[in-house]
């Protein structure tokens, strides 16, 4: 059995909500590399919606961490015409309380989400 060429990015505490990711992740999974970026790229442009909505702040993270796979990609050799997306998961991150601040902000409990893409060859 041959195994499988992966690439691999990740995305750390991004100040992104887990629900709106999940979201975006689970409609970008299994597609085409070029696909789902020109479908992230859109969301943030306003082109496209996802059941009336943008998510425009967590499509920009979401295409950044794909960029980052897909150049993971391009180093271990693997053919840009036959990735796909894999995997595509948004996990809850740390807590994150605001300190003290003059806006009256403070103790307010701040999103984090921590990204995961990993790409295959098909």
């Amino acid at each position: 059995m041959a195994k499988k060429k992966t690439a691999v990015a990740k995305f750390e505490n991004a100040r992104i909500s887990l629900k709106s990711s999940k979201i975006v992740c689970r409609e970008i999974k299994g597609k085409k590399v070029e696909r789902a970026k020109r479908m992230l790229a859109d969301l943030v442009a306003g082109k496209h919606s996802l059941d009336g909505k943008y998510y425009t702040n967590t499509a920009k993270k979401i295409l950044e961490v794909l960029i980052n796979a897909e150049s993971n990609a391009k180093v271990k050799a693997m053919d840009e015409d036959r990735l796909f997306i894999n995997i595509a998961k948004a996990d809850k991150g740390r807590t994150f309380i605001r300190p003290r601040s003059r806006s009256g902000r403070r103790g307010e409990r701040a999103k984090m989400t921590n990204l995961e893409i990993i790409l295959e060859e098909r």
